[in-house]
């Protein structure tokens, strides 16, 4: 078993919190997860939504249900029962023990407003993200946190072999770990969309057709790393702008696609910026777009795109388990100035991080970085360029051309 690095904060919440849940994509090892801590280091009852029985009388009297099991319990595919929230906020209004309930779910409860009321004040949420890079290496070292530390290392160099096309197609679904084969993990990715778009999608909300989501969502792979435009992709698919948000609210909810929302200095402005789409896997994404390693010079549009996706969704994943509170935005100035990702820091410190799909890198990539830094004065900590070459580059005391391997 592969160790998740989320692990020990879940362990943390359970100290205090009298539920914890663990929602991500299906099939990113959640029920794995919560298998193991419940035998090895917090001992509970696994029930799974999976099991048609348990899930019959949890529908049919959720309250009573609950209360039938004294013990510490894990509920695996909890979205399938949305009664249960209230059933769930009852017994923990009764008795408030820490650690009483660890759920797990497909659907984000943040997205479900009834859901996320229910228990609010008595939940922790934490995500389970496909494999990172630095999970399946087992490294020790989380990048995402060397970011900010003051005496940032610029000595080292690429120490592994370079299969990043490898990992990018690959993507981290655990599935994909076993399947080296391309034949074999496009033919799972297939069954994997047609499972979450007939299952997931009638557990969480009531879609008319679902006929057209496959054919959205491909749209939405092949628009990864733009702005997100209603009106453009009304225009392509002939689909109603408010058809469309409530599409894309619904793959967001299931962890299909990623919304980074846009950066600024001003709170208030940050809410109304355009924000990006993204694919929360580059192995998925890779699939519906139909990009192969042989077409990395014949189709390098599509490469940088899908490079860019693999970054932010790896540093996504550090940030997940990272010791600092961490969020990610992206940058896009009045005049067009663009810069790929900025890291904010709880204490309002900042990092630029652009990605080039290339071996080499000039003073020139720095420059909207350089504008970045004069904005934002002395909350701008440093900016890197992370590209495919080997070795870190300083191109100034705190810009760096770092090579993307050095992420895991």
């Amino acid at each position: 078993m592969i160790q998740r690095k989320i692990k020990q904060r879940i362990l943390e919440a359970l100290t205090d919190s009298p539920v914890v849940l663990i929602h991500g994509a299906r099939q990113t090892g959640k029920s794995t997860l919560v298998k193991h801590i419940a035998e090895t280091d917090y001992p509970a009852k696994y029930l799974t939504f999976d099991d048609l029985n348990l899930l019959s009388a949890a529908q049919n009297n959720p309250y009573d249900f609950i209360e039938g099991y004294r013990d510490n319990l894990v509920i695996d595919e909890v979205q399938r029962v949305p009664e249960i929230f209230l059933a769930i906020k009852n017994l923990v209004d009764k008795n408030r023990k820490a650690g009483k309930f660890i759920l797990t779910g497909s659907a984000n409860v943040l997205l479900l407003p009834k859901i996320s009321e229910s228990l609010a004040g008595r939940i922790e949420i934490l995500t389970l993200f496909p494999l990172s890079q630095s999970e399946i290496s087992s490294a020790k070292i989380n990048f995402i946190d060397e970011l900010f530390v003051n005496k940032f290392s610029s000595g080292s160099q690429s120490r592994k072999k370079n299969n990043l096309v490898n990992k990018v197609l690959t993507g981290g679904f655990p599935e994909m770990l076993s399947r080296k084969n391309r034949k074999r993990q496009n033919a799972w990715f297939k069954s994997y969309i047609t499972t979450i778009l007939q299952r997931d999608v009638r557990d969480i909300a009531n879609i008319e057709k679902l006929s057209d989501l496959p054919r959205l969502l491909s749209l939405f792979a092949a628009r990864a790393g733009t702005l997100l435009n209603f009106a453009e992709l009304s225009r392509s698919s002939a689909i109603p702008q408010t058809t469309l948000k409530r599409y894309v609210a619904l793959f967001e909810a299931i962890f299909m696609v990623h919304l980074l929302p846009a950066w600024s200095g001003n709170l208030s402005k940050r809410l109304i910026k355009t924000p990006k789409i993204y694919l929360n896997d580059t192995g998925l994404l890779s699939y519906l777009i139909g990009f192969e390693a042989n077409k990395i010079l014949s189709d390098s549009p599509s490469w940088g795109r899908l490079l860019e996706n693999f970054v932010l969704m790896e540093l996504i994943k550090q940030a997940s388990w990272s010791k600092f509170d961490l969020s990610l935005y992206h940058f896009r100035s009045a005049s067009g100035q663009e810069v790929d990702f900025i890291i904010e820091k709880s204490d309002s410190r900042l990092v630029a991080v652009e990605v080039k799909a290339t071996t080499k890198v000039t003073a020139a990539d720095f420059n909207h970085i350089r504008a970045f830094e004069d904005d934002t004065g002395n909350k701008f900590l440093r900016g890197i360029v992370f590209y495919t070459g080997k070795e870190i580059i300083p191109f100034a005391k705190n810009l760096f051309a770092i090579p993307v391997d050095l992420l895991w």
